[in-house]
């Protein structure tokens, strides 16, 4: 039998002194905690009373970043090119919602389009803030607006509601240059932090836009104005309650940006190109702005705003034409004929006699090879003016080598090819201006199976705008620009204000190295083949505009080696014909505007297919220009009395007005004989078709 331990107290007195040794250790430990209690209590309730009121305030109401209207985008005449417009669109609030699947699921029958877009739909909503709107469809009719409010108790987490979305009245008018806007991706994100940048935080917006491309997104910091917000009372689960309007902060406006651009010559370029492929550009000879610069075909930058659909994107990307591609800057062609002004220019540099004649007989025989010119039989007797006017490559064959490749590299780049120029926007290409120098460092940077020896056959392609040249046809409108002023090196401008603040006006242009006598004779040559009855030109440049004509160039360059032999008949496909261009300045006895206009694999050559287009968008400057109007719309002066003495004066038009070269200062050059009309003919890689 085991019996329990017991403790036994020898008295009373011991058991009773153990019971109170434990009282007061209980006792003091309780005391202590109630002190501590209390001042814990006394600091939160007394010493940081305000501070948790604070945080408790700002538990109750939350600040919603509201994305700020962006900046317009105005022609040179106030015209919006880029704007805002009202959109109704509907959203949903992740947070709110008890099934998001479900949710979607009922939002489906309402707005059938949506279900297409579930995928990325879900994805942009777990992505965003939380109780951040998503916007799900944007644009929605009035139709689908009320309907979206009428089932919105059915719909938690959905709301409609207006905002502001990016425009473009002009659709693909302006679609290169001013580029468009798109949400922020990854990327975006991720430049800004490897500059060491903060995030912006209105960038994890939904609904906010940046620039991409163009206009858009050089000045996407001025555009962008400063975001807003709403001070929203929450409940526990920070569900939107009420709107405290006081705390509120409306969002500031994004600047405006003018450029020189003109709408209705842009517009009028784009419809003139119709179904053709190329790029055009008009300046202002006078102070280098930009009138018109557009890429054909074109794209409505309006379906970037809310996202592309793949298959629209891709069918972009993949036609033949590349719409997405700006050819006006960033696309490069050889330039043909429209060259051999500069080519001219670096004979006359070289101290070439201006009426030096070279017999044209059809072709130039170099070496083992006949490098043909575009007429069969051959123009015959040719000087400088001639050889311009009819575009003869057997001039400038003979006579390149005379100047020297290195020569009509540095006249060309005074002339501005090959640069890239600062108008505010990126994307341009340089282009290439063969040198012996540039040969070298081509040779060295592609290991190309070559020494790199500059060999003077090479200088005949050149000479006539072909061989390794590619120009844009912003440099070529620069090129026409600065033969037209005077002497002057022109330089494009397209800004001319952001935020109502001016930009500088470019300084005084630098002068051209060349004499006024050498650009007489130049400009001389391309008044005549606009103007003279034998010019490449004649028929498809006369403008119907009073006495305002044109001086201009032609030219057609081959887009690919044709091989030896002849050319053949022309390629029905698109990707195998030669591309046309044409350049001009008018009027030609006092410039004021000058084109550039190239057709990438153009139906016939640059007289017949670029030089009709050039006119009808010249006249369209033309006309708008109240100088140009009024000289267009003065009345004719009374005809003189013929008098023996000045009875068949050459060069005088009736009332005794100058007209012809002679009116811009040019001295006539020696007559010459026409040659009898033929048509093009075959001719080897590098030389020049049609006119």
């Amino acid at each position: 039998m085991s019996s329990e331990p017991s403790i036994f107290f020898a008295d009373t007195n011991e058991r009773q002194g153990s019971f109170l040794r434990r009282t007061f250790v209980l006792g003091g430990l309780t005391a202590i905690g109630g002190l501590a209690l209390t001042a814990r209590l006394a600091q939160l309730q007394v010493v940081q009373a305000g501070e948790y009121a604070t945080l408790a305030t700002n538990n109750q109401f939350n600040f919603r970043l509201v994305p700020p209207p962006r900046g317009r985008i105005l022609d040179r005449n106030g015209v919006v090119i880029a704007g805002n417009r009202p959109s109704f669109r509907v959203l949903v609030v992740r947070d709110e919602t008890k099934d998001l699947d479900q949710t979607l699921d009922l939002l489906g029958r309402l707005l059938p389009d949506t279900v297409d877009r579930r995928r990325s739909i879900i994805r942009e909503v777990n992505a965003a803030p939380r109780f951040s709107p998503v916007p799900v469809k944007s644009d929605l009719s009035w139709e689908e607006f009320a309907k979206v409010n009428l089932y919105a108790n059915e719909l938690p987490g959905v709301m409609a509601d207006m905002n502001e979305a990016r425009y473009y009245p002009f659709g693909g008018s302006f679609a290169h240059v001013i580029g468009y806007v798109a949400k922020p991706n990854d990327r975006d994100i991720k430049s800004i932090e490897d500059r060491g940048e903060k995030v912006p935080e209105i960038l994890y917006n939904p609904g906010f836009r940046i620039g991409r491309q163009g206009v858009e997104k050089a000045f996407d910091s001025a555009l962008r104005g400063e975001a807003g917000g709403n001070r929203v009372e929450v409940d526990a689960r920070g569900r939107v309650v009420a709107e405290d309007i006081g705390g509120s902060k409306p969002p500031v406006p994004g600047a405006d940006v003018v450029l020189t651009l003109d709408a209705d010559v842009q517009n009028r370029a784009l419809e003139v190109f119709g179904e053709e492929s190329g790029g055009c550009v008009v300046m202002d000879v006078r102070n280098g702005d930009i009138l018109c610069m557009v890429s054909a075909p074109s794209f409505d930058p309006n379906l970037f705003v809310g996202g592309v659909p793949s298959k629209i994107y891709n069918a972009l990307r993949d036609y033949e034409r590349k719409p997405l591609l700006d050819k006006a800057i960033y696309g490069t062609f050889p330039p043909g004929s429209t060259f051999k002004m500069t080519t001219a220019l670096a004979l006359l540099d070289a101290g070439i006699d201006p009426t030096e004649r070279v017999v044209c007989t059809g072709g130039y025989r170099y070496g083992s090879r006949t490098f043909r010119c575009w007429r069969p039989g051959g123009h015959g007797a040719m000087d400088m003016h001639n050889a311009i006017k009819n575009s003869c490559d057997t001039y400038f064959y003979h006579l390149c080598n005379r100047a020297g490749v290195d020569r009509i590299a540095r006249v060309a780049k005074d002339l501005g090819f090959g640069q890239v120029y600062e108008i505010g926007i990126a994307g341009q290409s340089d282009g290439t201006v063969p040198s012996t120098a540039w040969k070298r460092a081509y040779t060295e940077a592609t290991s190309w199976d070559d020494d790199g020896t500059w060999y003077p056959g090479e200088t005949l392609s050149v000479a006539i705008g072909q061989g390794a040249l590619e120009v844009n046809a912003l440099q070529l409108a620069v090129m026409t620009s600065r033969l037209a002023s005077g002497r002057k090196a022109v330089q494009p401008r397209l800004v001319k204000a952001v935020g109502g603040e001016k930009r500088p006006d470019a300084e005084a242009f630098a002068d051209l190295p060349f004499s006024k006598e050498h650009l007489d004779i130049v400009r001389g040559g391309m008044a005549a083949v606009a103007n003279d009855v034998t010019g490449t030109a004649y028929r498809t440049s006369q403008l119907g505009l009073g006495d305002i004509q044109m001086a201009g160039k032609t030219g057609t360059a081959q887009s690919r080696d044709y091989g030896s032999g002849s050319r053949g008949p022309r390629d029905a496909v698109w990707s195998r014909r030669d591309h046309a261009l044409f350049v001009a300045f008018a009027p030609h006895d006092a410039p004021r505007y000058a084109i550039a206009l190239i057709i990438q694999h153009a139906p016939s050559g640059g007289s017949v297919d670029a030089a009709p287009k050039a006119r009808k968008i010249m006249k369209t400057v033309l006309l708008k220009d109240p100088d140009m109007r009024a000289r267009i719309e003065r009345p004719l002066p009374p005809a003189p009395v013929a008098t023996g003495a000045d009875e068949g004066e050459a060069g005088t038009a009736p009332g005794g007005e100058v007209s012809g070269p002679a009116a811009a200062g040019i001295a006539p050059a020696p007559a010459s004989r026409p040659a009898p009309p033929t048509s093009p003919g075959p001719r080897p890689y590098l030389s020049e078709p049609r006119r």
